[in-house]
């Protein structure tokens, strides 16, 4: 018997076995790489005790890929991810994606998965040929006439008046405006509660269409850091497929032509964000036209501080509900009414 028939793969979750997240952790490091803080759950492949390979799952996405030097060679990674599929379709997760080093393109395309994006520093991939092009087709279903056609991508965690005025602002400049909400749960209030803030926020707007941000708007919370190893290469690779993803695909999905941000005081890395935006959209090159950027002025409060959510988020926090009735829609406030009945309840 060779010993690639020996493997076995099973999934484990490294939470409840500390000798196996030992070992998965040692076998990342060996590879140069990190364990995510995401990923609980691994497929593992074993020959015998001896951990000859590991892919952790995180949500729809597959991280921390690694495999023995020793066992190289015997489809240990195939393996790996044939497990972690099955896995995932008992999960409800047909779906998957992948974030990698680009020099792993060609051992992930024989495993089948797809390119979706690429940095100098991470290739973003999934296990269909299709889920890139079939997202822009039912996108283009939403195109709308006109010449100035704009977009907005928020987290709105929660949706403020600041946030209220830029897609007001915006919508004013366009002849349409498409909204894009950022679809995770890694925030304090979840995907579903943040949609439905926003929609019944700009319900009066006419020429506003609101949409599910979908996996190709990226989030900042799901993106991988174990295999970058500062900051700040995390944040310009962060920027560049996510920008590269809606100047690609999205904005010729709903031929726009602007997309709108508010100026950015507090965060840092958000502020770093903008000026990729315009570094990364405003110049045309053969394959795409320039995307107009435009920043608009955050709303201040009676104060002139810039209205935050995460302001609004500290004064909920504080029970200072007079406050933040100066700071959000009405929508809004009601919603966050109701969230405190129920967590008092």
């Amino acid at each position: 018997m060779a010993e690639s028939d020996v493997i076995q793969y099973h999934i484990v979750n490294v939470t409840l076995d500390a000798s196996m997240q030992t070992a998965i952790r040692t076998l990342l490091q060996a590879n140069n790489l990190d364990m995510d803080a995401g990923v609980s759950l691994f497929a593992v492949a074993l020959a015998g005790k001896t951990l000859t390979g590991c892919a952790g799952l995180d949500g729809n996405i597959v991280k921390c890929v690694a495999v023995d030097p020793v066992w190289r060679g015997e489809n240990v990674c195939a393996g790996l991810l044939s497990e972690i599929q099955n896995f995932s379709m008992t999960q409800g997760h047909l779906h998957l994606f992948l974030y990698t080093r680009p020099a792993n393109r060609r051992c992930f395309q024989h495993c089948g998965f797809w390119s979706i994006a690429e940095t100098d520093n991470v290739l973003l991939m999934e296990n269909t040929p299709r889920g890139i092009s079939q997202y822009c087709a039912a996108l283009s279903k939403s195109r709308r006439p006109g010449k100035v056609i704009g977009s907005v991508v928020m987290n709105a965690n929660p949706f403020t008046l600041g946030h209220r005025y830029l897609a007001q602002q915006a919508a004013a400049r366009c002849d349409w405006l498409h909204l894009f909400v950022v679809e995770e749960d890694a925030s304090s209030f979840s995907f579903i509660e943040r949609l439905a803030m926003v929609k019944a926020g700009v319900a009066d707007l006419t020429n506003v269409q609101v949409h599910k941000g979908g996996a190709y708007i990226i989030s900042r919370a799901t993106f991988p850091s174990y295999f970058l190893k500062t900051s700040a290469a995390i944040e310009h690779a962060w920027c560049e497929l996510d920008l590269q993803i809606f100047r690609q695909h999205i904005a010729p999905a709903l031929n726009i032509t602007r997309r709108f941000v508010g100026s950015e005081p507090f965060c840092s890395l958000t502020r770093q964000y903008n000026q990729a935006m315009f570094a990364s959209l405003s110049t045309a090159n053969a394959a795409f036209p320039a995307i107009q950027v435009v920043e608009l002025p955050r709303m201040t409060d009676a104060s002139g501080v810039p209205i935050s959510a995460s302001q609004v988020r500290r004064l909920l926090a504080q029970q200072q509900f007079d406050a933040l009735k100066s700071r959000v829609p009405a929508t809004t406030f009601q919603h966050l009414q109701q969230k405190r009945c129920a967590l008092t309840a």
